[in-house]
């Protein structure tokens, strides 16, 4: 048989997010609990209990002082409700993609729309979308459902209808229920809420399973995705839903030639491989002969060089052991084959009666002596485990030993590789030396099995991040909200602000009241800056920041500190055949009619003005709408004669 695994199997983004926030709530809660079972997986939720976190089914039933993780399916408003006004801790693990629907639903909450919902009403996520929403709803699990309704959803008659999906819904199924509700239903807003990668999983399945005599779908047998997932599967070919290895049957697989497998989103990647494991058991054992069989008697069996075999540790020499390996041939490891450090005392590192995987070096049948090693061997599990890992897309985690030429070696699993230069960053990096010694994780983006060479990505991983973080950040932000920021690049047209893993951009008018010529005058590179969101783009993902302050509005402080009336000493900016312009404030100029720059007719404002002069002014008249401001010097003047006319009474 040849078996192949779809990549896409196994935990998702939101699952795995769960599961993380979870076992951390291990090291950090004195008592935890979460509501309902974490995710569809029996042997899961028995080792989360051995651990201390076993589920609840209502939040009635919530211990006194336990915290309460929400699991990634969601809950409604009403159980945030009850946690707060019980004083509840909670621990919110919502899948960001379940999240977006919440707000979805909950801001066309209107009383005037229609929900329709693809999903099972049953289901926990269905239960909390439907926890956010209290109009009419109608809620179908398939295009024949959806058909059957039809007459209810134009008799509810409502103005508006909005269509949503659970995240793992079939992304066949949607596709022809959308095309139904566009037809029925011409005002409604459809809101594309299948999970990226429920579809990419559903999609890559149905095509292994094209090419399959028979497709494995391993997952709870209770869960929405896997279901849905061997609903796929069985379309196309033979499918057997199990939750183990133990349930594999080998009489279910005679005359099979190509098998698929695949998990649901609530499959942990260890009960993925248990699987695989068997399944090569079971097609290895298919194809011995007679004689292989035979060979399969331990002391019968000849040893090669290559051979991978099991010994027990019968003596220890200060540079030596020698093992039982069950053949008539003596088997030794010297220290250098057992570990790469040159300090290691070989009794520290094994003592009598361990039994150790070793990889035969050298047979010498004449003498009955085999040579065997350790550390090689380690070395080509390390090298299986990164192989795994390019399979399955896990992300591995290494040190950077060295730079060499176009890149970097990262130590993982005893194994060396490879990361380009153009890998190692989301940037462009020109000098590596910052990086050697630092732990990163990265993913497999190929691998050579003869050179037994692997090449890594950094930047994949930083991808992915940078992406959840944005998934996250979109499904929660609003116009108004504000943050704290740091400038990350300068244009002539703007300022580039790091807002947290996404970028917004304050635009050069946005950065001063008084017209700028670059934003190097404002901002620099590095400085934290408070913004506001001032417009979103959700289709092209650009967001508009605000910085300027209200309070700052020249106009503002004209409003409040210059009424009519006010003497200030204002700044000859320029000058016109009607009078001359004067600046008040940076951004505020006032004109002063030549009829009102002095007591006597004058030809023009030059004879008595000139640019760059400061005089004092009053302000005879303010029009903040059309932004105009009047002054005066001739009324300043009339009244300084006054005040000399006195004088001269007295």
């Amino acid at each position: 048989m040849n078996i192949k695994i779809c990549k896409t199997a196994g935990f998702c983004f939101g699952v795995n997010r769960a599961v993380e926030m979870t076992y951390k709530a291990l090291d950090l809660e004195k008592k935890a609990v979460t509501l309902g079972e974490l995710i569809h997986n029996t042997d899961f939720i028995n080792d989360l209990a051995k651990k201390g976190i076993s589920p609840v089914d209502k939040k009635e039933d919530i211990p006194d002082g336990a915290t309460v993780i929400i699991r990634s399916h969601g809950v409604g408003k009403e159980v945030y409700d009850y946690f707060n006004e019980k004083n509840i801790k909670y621990i919110d693990a919502t899948c960001p993609f379940v999240a977006k629907i919440h707000k979805i639903v909950y801001d066309h909450n209107d009383g005037n729309t229609l929900l329709l919902i693809a999903g099972n009403s049953e289901h926990p996520e269905v239960k909390g979308i439907l926890g956010f929403w209290k109009g009419e709803y109608v809620s179908f699990i398939n295009e024949d459902f959806l058909i059957d309704n039809l007459d209810n959803i134009v008799k509810l008659n409502k103005k508006q209808v909005i269509l949503v999906a659970q995240t793992t819904f079939n992304l066949e199924e949607w596709e022809k229920c959308k095309k139904i509700v566009k037809k029925v239903c011409t005002n409604a807003l459809i809101f594309d809420t299948i999970c990226n990668a429920t579809a990419e999983r559903q999609k890559e399945a149905s095509q292994l399973a094209a090419a399959s005599n028979i497709m494995i779908v391993v997952g709870g047998k209770h869960s929405s995705n896997t279901a849905k997932l061997r609903d796929v599967c069985s379309s196309k070919c033979k499918t057997i839903l199990i939750e183990s290895a133990d349930e594999l049957d080998k009489k279910d697989f005679v005359g099979a030639v190509n098998v698929g497998i695949t998990a649901g989103a609530s499959t942990p990647s260890w009960i993925i491989k248990e699987v695989r494991n068997k399944m090569n058991e079971m097609n290895q054992n298919e194809n011995l002969s007679f004689e292989e069989m035979l060979e399969q008697s331990d002391s019968l069996k000849p040893i090669h060089n290559g051979d991978i075999v099991t010994g027990k540790v019968t003596s220890i020499a200060p540079n030596e052991i020698t093992v039982d390996i069950g053949t008539k041939h003596t088997g030794y490891v010297v220290l250098d084959e057992l570990t790469d450090d040159p300090t290691a005392r070989i009794e520290d590192l094994v003592k009598k009666g361990d039994e150790l995987k070793l990889l035969v070096l050298r047979v010498n049948d004449g003498e009955g002596v085999v040579t065997l090693s350790k550390k090689r061997l380690d070395a080509q599990a390390g090298f299986e485990k990164i192989v795994e890992a390019s399979e399955s897309g896990e992300i591995l985690e290494g040190v950077i030993t060295e730079a060499v030429k176009g890149g970097v070696l990262a130590i993982t699993n005893g194994v060396k590789v490879f990361i380009p230069i153009s890998h190692i960053s989301l940037n462009r990096v020109d000098d590596l030396t910052p990086f050697i010694k630092q732990t990163v994780r990265f993913k497999i983006l190929e691998i050579n099995r003869q050179r037994r060479r692997a090449v890594g990505s950094v930047r994949e991983v930083l991808k992915e991040e940078r992406k959840a973080v944005e998934e996250k950040f979109w499904s929660n932000i609003e116009v108004g909200q504000k943050f704290t920021g740091t400038v990350k690049s300068l244009t002539d047209f703007g300022a580039f602000v790091d807002l947290g893993g996404v970028d917004g951009m304050i635009h050069i008018s946005e950065l001063s009241w008084t017209k700028i010529k670059h934003p190097s005058q404002v901002v620099k590179v590095g400085d934290v800056v408070e913004v506001y969101i001032k417009d979103l783009d959700e289709a092209k993902k650009k967001i508009s920041l605000g910085y300027k302050k209200t309070e700052d509005n020249p106009w503002e402080i004209i409003k409040n500190q210059y009424p009519v009336g006010t003497v200030a000493k204002v700044k000859i900016v320029s000058m016109t055949a009607f009078g001359a312009f004067a600046q008040i404030l940076p951004g505020v100029d006032g004109l002063i009619h030549i009829s009102q720059i002095a007591n006597e007719r004058i030809e023009k404002p030059s004879d008595v003005l000139k640019i760059g002069q400061e005089v004092e002014a009053k302000i005879t008249e303010i029009d903040l709408d059309a932004k105009r401001i009047s002054l005066s010097i001739k009324a300043l003047l009339a009244n300084e004669e006054t005040e000399e006319t006195a004088e001269d009474a007295e």
